[in-house]
């Protein structure tokens, strides 16, 4: 009963209290307002550094004069308290700083927990002093779930007043940065990157990055962001979903698809943050959302696919991941919905949401966008990957039933050239084998047999972006009807081995689709300026000897397909279209190599159409077009036999005579296909010509003989011409059946004269011998 009378009289008495009590009040002042008494803390500090086994004792004691001064309401000697723990936290060693965390994270616990905004900063601003400290000694039991919640609560606040509500938001910005900064590199800590704490952090900053319209809500904007990055850049490869899921589920929640502007920044902060090898799951996470989207508005798919628009620009090069057709697939397959969706008027299978037509364009524009963003981040031998998967992709004619109508296919395959083009312009190969394989090329040349304008255009930029390899288009697109070559500045090389196996393996096919190509009723003005700059490009890239006489001696073709005005059937402003054609063609062609009297040649017919007939020029095509019929005189034609002749004594004249020999695409089933009576037609004048030179020649053969034979059969072509132009149809239709039986009784003849079985010597016909798939074998014989 002594002894327990005898200690509580100790307790009473400050002077029998034990030391580091008396030296923890002495740091209290009378007044408040004075603040700490440094030479007390300057003892208490020296006390625990020297008997650290009394901090614990300490930090108990700071804690409990600290609540008590709470609960009193004495705000001043709350400060006190915490400064003191703060500079006890600080003069610690990393071994003892264990025995005072705890104390000091039950501190401020009550001060986040208390009502007021100012303690609330109070115990932000200790938490992150603590969390600037490094441990040496990892803590096995601490846990910081409280402060993550506390901290996150605090960025949402929506306080009365707006100073205070600025204040509150900075400090819980403030505080997560402190929370990640301090469990973030400690794997013993609770691990900050599961789904509950992120699902709690993400938001709590995405609230405060957003434009809230007032001049207080920027001033903890760049806080805000330099938190945010701090927190991604720290993400390690399997913590980067569970960073990126809230992302999205904020942007859902909160439809800021729709603005694109708050997404796009989001996502930038975001891309820019991560470590550079994990940016592709980034990547695969918004294909995925875009993918759940799908039954979405136009506007917020869209959104998605601006992001990832951006996303591609900034992510490193050949960085999309091993899955580089899935990206194109998922995007490919958005178009394709995107179309129905534009078809029907509705977004969802059960037609309750309805959508329209330039939404769901501006949707299709995103995604054409993005395929090229995306094929830029790739290397060359991934693009002709990409490019061969989607040109598999485009479909056909013969499968417009199973895309529902034809209007469905013919818009699926502008948006799929459309996206072709966009990863062809900026496809930079040494290579036209591998740039334009067989696999490619075939298909894509196809696609300029079809009567829509808008996809031959397309097909005639993806051939130009790919065969330009050396960006002379741009510089072709404005030209005049005498322009200067010199002026132009183009980037000539010589032609590379594997050009001239290009050439020797595609160029017949090319120049053919070009030919055809020409002399479609539906061309406009682009059209043609298109063709121009093909048949530029390819003279520049692939000049040498044989290409620029064949690309000449097509280009004469096209003439002739302008002046048969009945045959081809073309109106003025077609014919037109293609003379501006032929004559920018020449006037380029005759300044790549050719002796300087072709290009004499050129400008003498070039100065007499802008005399008699400028709308024959490119840069006339589309004003003072005559109305009535075009007269094409032989002085404003280009003539073979004068080209043939200023070519003459020169590297080109071993080709030259090739120029006289009329050009005739072959006859392909491409051409069936497409219904083209004009090719037939073409054709069978060509066969009329050569059957009319197959007449046997019994003198002998000179110049004077070879040239008069050209000029007969000249003769003869021009009278056929004039025929068809002029006779009636029976008599056309006569002479065309009178010319088919005679071929087939000759026909009949020869097989009569193989199938006759020879003379005997005896004089004896022989017995007919049966035909062979009259035959009857044993059924042994027959395997």
């Amino acid at each position: 009963m002594y002894i327990n009378t005898h200690i509580r009289l100790c307790g009473c008495c400050w002077a029998l209290r034990p030391r580091y009590k008396r030296l923890v009040d002495n740091i209290f002042p009378e007044d408040p307002e004075d603040g700490l008494v440094k030479a007390n803390m300057e003892k208490l500090t020296f006390f625990a550094l020297s008997a650290p086994e009394k901090l614990d004792r300490i930090a108990a004691y700071l804690s409990e004069r600290l609540t008590r001064e709470l609960n009193r309401h004495r705000y001043g000697y709350v400060s006190i308290a915490m400064e003191a723990m703060e500079q006890l936290l600080l003069a610690c060693h990393c071994q003892s700083i264990n025995l005072l965390v705890e104390s000091f994270l039950s501190t401020l616990r009550l001060l986040l927990e208390a009502d007021k905004p100012h303690l609330h900063i109070l115990a932000t601003n200790s938490f992150l002093k603590f969390a600037n400290i490094e441990e040496d000694t990892p803590s096995y039991h601490r846990s910081y779930d409280f402060f993550v919640s506390r901290f996150s609560e605090m960025c949402h606040s929506d306080h009365h007043d707006p100073n205070t509500k600025l204040k509150i938001r900075v400090s819980g910005i403030r505080g997560l940065q402190g929370v990640v900064r301090k469990t973030v590199d400690d794997e013993l800590q609770a691990n900050i990157w599961e789904p509950r704490h992120m699902e709690q952090i993400v938001p709590a900053l995405l609230v405060n990055l957003q434009p809230h319209g007032n001049s207080s809500s920027r001033k903890f904007d760049c806080c805000t962001e330099v938190c945010f990055r701090e927190l991604l850049g720290r993400a390690a490869y399997g913590h980067i979903n569970n960073a990126i899921r809230p992302v999205l589920m904020h942007l859902d929640s909160h439809s800021l698809w729709e603005g694109r502007g708050f997404a796009v920044r989001c996502f930038q902060i975001i891309m820019y943050s991560i470590q550079s090898q994990h940016s592709h799951l980034v990547i695969q996470q918004l294909l995925g959302h875009l993918d759940a989207n799908s039954r979405s508005p136009a506007s917020v798919r869209a959104g998605i696919v601006e992001v990832l628009s951006e996303a591609a620009v900034i992510e490193a090069a050949g960085s999309v991941g091993p899955t580089v057709l899935e990206v194109f697939n998922t995007l490919l397959r958005q178009l394709r919905q995107s179309v129905d969706y534009q078809l029907t008027g509705y977004y969802d299978n059960a037609r309750k949401h309805k959508t329209t037509s330039p939404e769901e364009k501006m949707l299709q524009d995103a995604v054409i966008k993005t395929i090229g963003s995306f094929a830029n981040t790739l290397p060359v031998y991934q693009r002709s990957e990409v490019m061969l998967f989607i040109m598999g992709r485009i479909p056909v004619p013969g499968i417009y039933p199973a895309l529902g109508s034809p209007n469905a296919g013919r818009m699926i395959q502008v948006m799929l050239l459309k996206s072709l083009l966009q990863v062809s312009e900026p496809y930079e190969s040494n290579n036209l084998l591998t740039a334009l394989p067989s696999s490619f090329l075939e298909p894509l040349l196809s696609f300029t047999l079809m009567e829509d304008p808008e996809i031959r255009l397309l097909v005639l930029s993806i051939l130009t972006s790919l065969i330009d390899r050396r960006h002379n288009a741009c510089r072709l697109i404005s030209t005049s009807a005498a322009f200067e070559v010199s002026a132009l500045e183009l980037k000539e090389d010589e032609c590379s081995r594997q050009d001239n196996l290009f050439i020797r393996k595609h160029a017949q096919r090319l120049y053919r689709h070009v030919f055809l190509a020409s002399k479609e009723e539906s061309s406009g003005h682009n059209h043609y300026r298109a063709l121009f700059t093909l048949l530029g490009v390819l003279g520049v890239e692939l000049a040498n000897e044989e290409v620029l006489v064949d690309l000449i001696r097509l280009v004469l073709a096209m003439q002739v397909s302008g002046v048969l005005q009945v045959i081809e059937n073309l109106s003025v402003f077609n014919r037109c279209g293609i003379h501006a054609v032929c004559s920018a063609s020449l006037n380029l062609l005759s300044q790549l190599g050719p002796p300087p009297a072709l290009r004499q040649h050129v400008a003498e017919v070039t100065e007499t159409r802008q005399k008699e007939a400028p709308y024959l020029l490119p840069d006339h095509i589309l004003f003072r077009i005559p109305e009535k019929e075009l007269k094409m005189d032989e002085a404003i034609l280009f003539k073979a036999s004068k080209i043939c002749e200023a070519l003459a004594g020169s590297s080109y004249s071993t080709h030259s005579e090739r120029i006289n020999m009329p050009y005739t695409p072959e006859l392909t089933d491409e051409d069936r296909l497409s219904r083209r009576k004009s090719i037939v037609d073409a054709v069978s004048l060509q066969m009329d010509m050569e059957l009319n030179c197959c007449k046997p020649q019994s003198e002998q053969i000179t110049f004077e003989t070879l040239k008069s034979a050209v000029e007969e059969e000249e003769r003869k072509r021009m009278q056929l011409v004039e025929k068809f132009q002029t006779a009636p149809f029976e008599e056309i239709a006569a002479h065309c059946g009178a010319r088919t039986s005679q071929l087939q009784s000759k026909l009949n003849r020869v097989f009569e004269l193989i199938i006759r079985p020879p003379p005997s010597p005896s004089g004896l016909s022989p017995p007919r011998s049966v035909p062979i798939y009259e035959m009857k074998f044993p059924d042994l014989c027959v395997y």
